[in-house]
């Protein structure tokens, strides 16, 4: 009999397709200090971005032949260790990215017609003419430039969307030459635009867009420090809905209060889950807790992706 911990929650549907195949589903959540003692009893562990799955949790997972995270990212999992005990290690890049995606252009129009400044002042007493004046300077995407960095699904996906609005799409990713970007209008289905778009150099669009958009696995250094921000478009617009730490927030908040950048979209942050007040109290800053993937319909798909590749794994053999 196969055993589930989920230890970080799954979608109702997910969770139905896992007990439809009759496997024990144990959703009760196993605190990191005692993980290593319980994880013994489990043949797969799904887990979010909350659970760590160290090398010591995967050394006492005896009978685990999957480790299963809902998202993109693995950075929470050592999965070399992980592979080299020859256990599958799953994610679900599909199922998010138009939910990541829209969520990146929801920071970019808050940002350009200064919605989080104006629902904080107006929600406060503002003066309401005053503040009509004040935010009466917010511009329309079309026609601008987006850097696109990263350019897998999550990044296509923003390309399909700002291709509607009307912007000039550029991207880089060192492991994608060119795309085609196919966008489907929803009630036509038989009406498909596809745009071929080739990638660029990393120092060429930064240097050249008026919004850049982040969408690449964390856990390394910053790829956006003061060095790279000297050299962005003055009033740039970053939106970072990837991974905290992507930009140097001490170089950000600098930026911010000289003008070089114009605005910020954060859904992560280095110091998650307390990032530091000064981001989340910045006018030029719209905030978000690191919810890129957390619509109804995503949770949805993330926890039906899952299900299907650990049933697929397991087959008959239950």
């Amino acid at each position: 009999m196969v055993k589930i911990l989920v230890n970080d929650g799954i979608h109702p549907d997910g969770k139905l397709l896992l007990e439809e195949a009759s496997y024990i589903v144990n959703e009760d959540k196993v605190p990191q200090d005692q993980l290593v003692d319980r994880i013994g009893e489990y043949d797969v562990l799904i887990v979010r971005s909350a659970t760590k799955v160290t090398r010591e949790v995967i050394e006492a997972g005896k009978n685990l032949k999957i480790i299963a995270r809902g998202g993109v990212g693995l950075d929470n999992i050592d999965v070399e260790f992980a592979q080299s005990k020859g256990i599958e290690v799953y994610n679900t890049p599909k199922a998010s990215s138009r939910a990541v995606a829209e969520l990146a252009l929801g920071h970019l129009f808050g940002l350009t017609r200064m919605l989080q400044r104006s629902n904080r002042e107006l929600a406060a007493g503002g003066d309401f003419k005053k503040l009509k004046k004040a935010y009466e300077t917010g511009f329309q995407l079309r026609g601008k430039t987006i850097g696109i960095i990263g350019f897998g699904r999550i990044g296509q996906e923003v390309a399909k969307m700002s291709l509607g609005l009307g912007m000039n799409v550029r991207a880089h990713d060192p492991y994608v030459q060119e795309a085609e970007v196919g966008i489907q209008l929803h009630s036509y289905e038989d009406l498909k635009i596809n745009v071929r778009i080739r990638t660029e150099p990393y120092d060429r669009i930064i240097r050249e867009s008026d919004f850049i958009t982040f969408h690449i696995p964390g856990g390394g250094q910053p790829v956006v420090t003061a060095a790279e921000l000297a050299k962005m478009k003055n009033g740039v617009f970053l939106i970072n809905t990837a991974r905290g730490g992507i930009i140097d927030e001490e170089a950000l908040l600098a930026a911010l209060e000289s003008g070089k950048v114009g605005g910020a979209g954060l859904d992560v942050f280095e110091n998650e889950p307390t990032p530091r007040e000064a981001l989340l109290k910045h006018p030029l800053v719209s905030c978000t807790p690191h919810i890129g993937a957390s619509t109804l319909e995503a949770q949805s798909y993330i926890g039906m992706e899952l299900a299907d590749k650990i049933i697929a794994f397991f087959g008959d053999d239950k």
